[in-house]
């Protein structure tokens, strides 16, 4: 549901297309996505969108060095690793349905899924880092096209 309270927004940047209240069911929107990535709400500050990891599959290794980020799952089993450098990632947990990871700024990390199902996940990032409404159906289009 996405109620729309200030139409003559003079936002700048990603968020002049997103600007609005969004009021909606986060569990169910990301079981029901089938996309690798999908942004869903983009703010002036912040952005929310759906990731879904096929079994045997990862988000692959990342950082956001302006960014900090905060997953949820909403289905499956993940491990997730962190560290300060991309060649020690010295941080490990097993995630599943109802776990929250909280990534700093500088951080690289990686999820993978380890479970029989897919992965479903909400995440929320501060700055906003993508482009209002970026969709990527697999990870290698999101590799192809991944936004600095």
């Amino acid at each position: 549901m996405d109620f729309n309270t200030d139409e003559s927004s003079d936002y700048s940047g990603f968020a002049s297309e997103a600007s609005s209240i969004f009021v909606t069911n986060l569990a169910l929107d990301a079981i029901n996505n089938n996309l690798f990535f999908a942004t869903k709400w983009t703010s002036r500050n912040i952005q929310f969108a759906l990731m879904s990891v096929l079994v045997r599959s990862e988000t692959g290794l990342d950082m956001h060095q302006n960014s900090d980020r905060f997953f949820y799952v909403t289905q499956g089993s993940g491990l997730v690793t962190m560290g300060n450098w991309q060649e020690c990632l010295n941080f490990q947990a097993l995630v599943h349905t109802g776990f929250g990871i909280f990534i700093p700024a500088g951080a690289w990390y990686n999820v993978v899924n380890v479970g029989q199902v897919d992965l479903k996940m909400v995440t929320v990032y501060a700055p906003t880092f993508h482009s209002y409404n970026t969709t990527y159906t697999t990870k290698e289009e999101w590799l192809s096209h991944h936004e600095p």
